[in-house]
């Protein structure tokens, strides 16, 4: 018998006084050291099938059909007593925001102690080695000092290696990692995705990886399941999947995702969105026909069977949509804006350095960081830049100075010719003029007490104009338009919209005072790829119609080749590399560049990745 065997397993939720299905007919099974990918978009289903281990199910779900089953115990019935006695020791988690999961309250040692008693480690000074050695085996520097530390005086990369140091402490059979590298730069990732790789073969581990990269999946896992909306679309081994996907889904996903080489192709899109749990009691046929390029009548017909199309390949699809007869053709994208030497210079960044100093406790002496060390750079009308690196390398702070969030220690900030770093209330109009800027996450950034109307149309309050009410719902219906989000959405709540559409209100309402330069910090960072080709589509259509400028601070690097002319690539503050995009991606010149280069997992699956790479960064010279 396999370690892990999932047969025909059907969830339902009782949704008002209707029962439907959120997972249908669930099969896999997983070896002792193999690894299974579940890939799809949000709500397709990925994270309640690893919920199922732990039967930490939301109120009213339900287990109709199907069994589940881990090293021949029968998790479905399993008492809770001996549930709890397997989470943990033998079936492990590693979720994914680290930030959230680790206890903000308590040292990383005291929760190594907690996590250590409950698994049944006898004696403190026992605890705390086998901590030391934990932390030491995923690579943290200093393990002895780490344990006195709080999660917030962690990187992130630090805090996900912390849970993966508490998730294999109990050398676990069967571990969880869901989504463990979302919105993660690419040389963590692949960091974070190597010392996974590494403790699964010290421990002979099996693994499921939750993740909505396609690509990724396809590199680190044995075999991949795609989802859409409870259903296994398709199924197989993981680099034939890469190489030949046969569903109309796995494609778009693949196709959604920009490359790092070759020739830029139009990122495609889906219409709409996945349906939710409402939605589910009313579809009939193939859940994904709303959507499919093909939408034939026999999709609407019945329920699609699961066809075999090569060893071990399976679809669940018609057989018109698997040979690909009628699926859509992939077109070169355009060139990436650029701009002339003679069109006019939006932003000028003159030797800009950003030193933070934190005063020392008692008699210890004060701490300097330099964030960022002598940046020059010039975004003219028009012009689409990007800027690159790891976390800390220095691009957010670069965008909060531009953007007069945050200033200067040394240099000058030009907007349009005006000096922004003197405080004058000229230069703060002529700011507030030129640029705006976009947030990573929406949610956040969105009040969820105010309608898609108010919100649009909310820097129209601050301007200190007298705008009537027939201007400003004017101006509403417009960017409702530039946007492409339909005018009935105006009277909706951030909260009955998608994450892509709530993305398309923050680019909206930045767009409100018809700014000159947008600043897009990380906007589609963690985002479903299809919702970040969405996205990405949008604002190359902006620029096209509006004649916008962007800046775009990113750690997608395929992102900014395919949206952006060029490229700063940042690390300890310096920019180290700059210049066109596709000719510095082609041809590096410096060490980092190349580091961040070979960090990005390969469309090809057969190359090899994750790269090796030594614990210290390459410096900047």
């Amino acid at each position: 018998m396999s370690l892990i065997e999932a047969k025909d397993i059907t969830l339902s939720a009782r949704i008002g006084e209707v029962s439907v299905d959120v997972l249908r007919h669930i099969s896999f099974s997983l070896e002792k050291g193999e690894t299974l990918g579940l890939v799809g978009e949000s709500g397709a289903g990925k994270s309640m099938i690893g919920r199922l281990f732990s039967q930490l199910l939301p109120p009213g779900f339900a287990v109709t059909a199907g069994e589940l089953h881990f090293n021949g115990l029968d998790l479905i019935n399993l008492s809770a007593v001996k549930r709890r006695q397997l989470l943990g020791k033998h079936i492990a988690f590693v979720p994914q925001e680290p930030m959230t999961a680790l206890n903000p309250v308590l040292s990383i040692g005291s929760q190594f102690n907690e996590h250590l008693k409950r698994l049944g480690v006898r004696g403190a000074g026992t605890r705390r080695d086998l901590a030391i050695k934990n932390l030491s085996d995923v690579h943290l520097p200093n393990p002895k000092t780490l344990l006195a530390k709080y999660p917030h005086q962690l990187s992130g990369g630090m805090c996900q290696r912390v849970l993966i140091a508490l998730a294999f402490a109990g050398d676990p059979a069967f571990v969880v990692a869901d989504e463990p590298t979302t919105a993660l730069d690419v040389m963590t990732q692949a960091r974070i995705m190597a010392l996974i790789a590494e403790m699964q073969q010290l421990h002979g581990t099996a693994m499921v990886l939750i993740t909505h990269d396609l690509r990724l999946a396809a590199h680190v896992c044995d075999k991949i399941l795609v989802m859409y909306a409870g259903d296994v679309v398709e199924r197989g081994a993981a680099a034939n999947l890469l190489a030949d996907p046969r569903h109309p889904y796995t494609r778009s996903l693949k196709r959604a995702n920009p490359s790092l080489l070759g020739p830029r192709m139009l990122l495609p899109t889906l219409p709409d969105q996945m349906p939710g749990l409402v939605e589910f009691a009313d579809l009939v046929g193939c859940r994904f026909s709303s959507r499919c390029p093909v939408n034939a009548d026999e999709c609407r017909a019945g329920e699609p069977n699961l066809l075999e199309v090569g060893p071990g390949h399976g679809v669940l699809c018609v057989a018109a949509c698997v040979s690909g007869t009628r699926d859509t053709v992939q077109h070169e994208a355009p060139p990436a804006p650029s701009a002339s030497d003679v069109a006019e210079p939006l932003i000028e960044l003159i030797n800009v350095s950003r030193r933070f100093v934190s005063r020392g406790k008692w008699f210890a002496a004060a701490s300097t960081v330099d964030a960022v060390r002598e940046v020059s750079l010039t975004i003219r009308q028009g012009e689409f830049v990007g800027i690159v690196g790891e976390s800390g390398s220095g691009k957010t702070t670069v965008a909060r100075m531009i953007a007069g969030l945050d200033q200067p220690t040394e240099g000058k900030i030009l907007v349009r010719g005006t000096d922004a770093t003197v405080q004058t209330a000229a230069a703060r109009h002529e700011r507030l003029e030129t640029l705006q800027m976009i947030f990573q996450d929406p949610q956040s950034a969105l009040n969820p007490r105010r309608m898609v109307e108010n919100l649009l149309a909310q820097a129209m309050e601050a301007d200190h104009r007298d705008h009537s009410k027939a201007e400003r719902a004017e101006r509403v219906t417009d960017l409702l338009r530039e946007i492409g989000m339909p005018a009935e959405s105006r009277r909706r709540f951030p909260s009955q919209l998608s994450g892509g559409q709530r993305q398309r209100i923050n680019i909206g309402r930045a767009l409100c005072v018809a700014p000159k330069i947008l600043i897009a910090d990380e906007i589609v960072s963690g985002l479903d790829v299809s919702v970040q080709a969405q996205i990405l589509n949008l604002l190359l259509r902006l620029r096209e119609e509006l004649d916008i400028s962007l800046l775009l601070i990113s750690h997608d690097l395929s992102v900014v080749r395919y949206i952006c002319s060029r490229v700063l690539v940042m690390h300890q503050g310096y920019v180290v590399e700059s210049g066109a995009t596709e000719q510095i991606f082609a041809d590096p010149q410096h060490e980092y560049t190349r580091a961040l280069l070979a960090a990005v997992p390969p469309d090809d699956a057969s190359a090899p990745w994750p790269p090796k790479f030594s614990e210290g960064a390459p410096r900047a010279t």
